[in-house]
């Protein structure tokens, strides 16, 4: 059975759930990066139901939100480190995303965002046009 002996170990647990630690961030994990012809960015949110996860995005700002719920019961918890709550977390889109073709896939533990490039941003090739010949003029 394990021993409760130390009187700060709630107020330690709550300042680590409030501005979190290295080993356990008080924001959702994330990594971004471009794939092709879009941008992929994975969050980490496990124990989060999908239902409960709620994407919007208005003007340029991607805004998500999770919710991770402690064990229904009246069990005494022994040990209990994980994080419970509402997770937020916003990202700024540039201009050369295009918001509007945003999909989103929640698969074990991870939503992964793709959004597309847009097409004004992507490279193109630009055509060369060759003026008239010269023409010699005599005075």
């Amino acid at each position: 059975m394990l021993m409760r002996t130390d009187p700060f170990r709630d107020f330690d647990r709550l300042t680590e759930a409030m501005l979190g630690t290295r080993a356990r961030p008080a924001v959702m994990p994330m990594t971004a990066y471009r794939d092709d012809n879009s941008f992929v960015v994975h969050l980490d949110l496990p124990g989060a139901s999908a239902d409960s996860i709620d994407l919007t995005v208005e003007q340029n700002v991607l805004t998500v939100h999770a919710e991770r719920k402690p064990p229904a019961g009246d069990a005494e918890r022994v040990v209990d480190e994980r994080s419970y709550g509402v997770f937020s977390r916003q990202l700024f889109l540039g201009e050369t995303l295009d918001a509007d073709q945003l999909s989103a896939n929640y698969d074990a533990g991870v939503l992964t965002l793709r959004i597309p490039i847009a097409e004004k941003a992507k490279p193109r090739k630009v055509e060369i046009t060759a003026g008239e010949s010269v023409k010699e003029i005599r005075a």
